[in-house]
C-alpha cells in the first residue's frame, strides 16, 4: 500500500480526532481514507453527469421519446393505491 504525506491544520486534526474518539472511524488513516474515496467518487459522479447533460445537448430527446416517458410517468402514479 502506498503512503501519502500531508500536512493539516490543528482545528482538522482536533476534528479527526474527535471523529476517532466518537468511533465514526476507526483513526486519522481511516478518516483520510474515506476523505479521499468520497473526493474520488464525487468527481466520477460529477464528471458522469456533465457526459450526460452533454449527451442530452448533442442529441436533444424529440417529441415521441419526450411524450412516451411522461405518458409512462402518469400511469405509474395512477396505478398506485393512495
Amino acid at each position: 500500500m502506498t503512503q501519502l504525506v500531508t500536512r493539516v491544520d490543528d482545528e482538522l486534526v482536533w476534528q479527526v480526532d474527535r471523529l476517532v474518539e466518537s468511533g465514526a472511524v476507526s483513526s486519522r488513516s481511516d478518516a483520510v481514507r474515506r476523505g479521499l474515496r468520497a473526493v474520488v467518487d464525487s468527481e466520477r459522479r460529477r464528471s458522469v453527469a456533465a457526459s450526460i447533460v452533454d449527451g442530452y445537448r448533442r442529441l436533444p430527446q424529440d417529441e415521441d421519446e419526450a411524450g412516451w416517458t411522461a405518458d409512462m410517468a402518469r400511469s405509474m402514479i395512477a396505478e398506485e393505491p393512495w
